[in-house]
């Protein structure tokens, strides 16, 4: 399996354990009341989009990944969203872990 296959799995069960938020306003949300830990913006987002949450993630030290477009995001999921965010640690930790290799 491929790193990038292993992340989009890790991405579909914090959905089902319920530790998302998926869409733009409640991602935007989490990462300003501190709860976002990862960031999944789709890599075929709009500039507008994109710019306004590598900013805001900057400043909040969240980290991003960009690497996915909003189909393969979509199908992990289940959800038809340009911006996700990971609520919990030890998924985020092990996303961040599995990308970097």
């Amino acid at each position: 399996m491929t790193p990038n296959q292993a992340c989009l799995n890790l991405l579909g069960l914090s959905r089902r354990a319920s530790k998302q938020i998926a869409g733009e306003g409640l991602a935007l949300a989490a990462i300003r009341n501190q709860t976002a830990k990862l960031v999944f913006i789709a890599s075929d987002a709009g500039p507008t989009t994109a710019k306004r949450f590598h900013d805001k993630a900057q400043s909040y030290d969240v980290p991003v990944i960009d690497t996915f477009t909003k189909a393969e995001l979509n199908t992990a999921t289940g959800n038809k969203r340009t911006v996700y965010a990971i609520t919990d640690a030890g998924f985020a930790k092990k996303m961040v872990a599995i990308m970097t290799q």
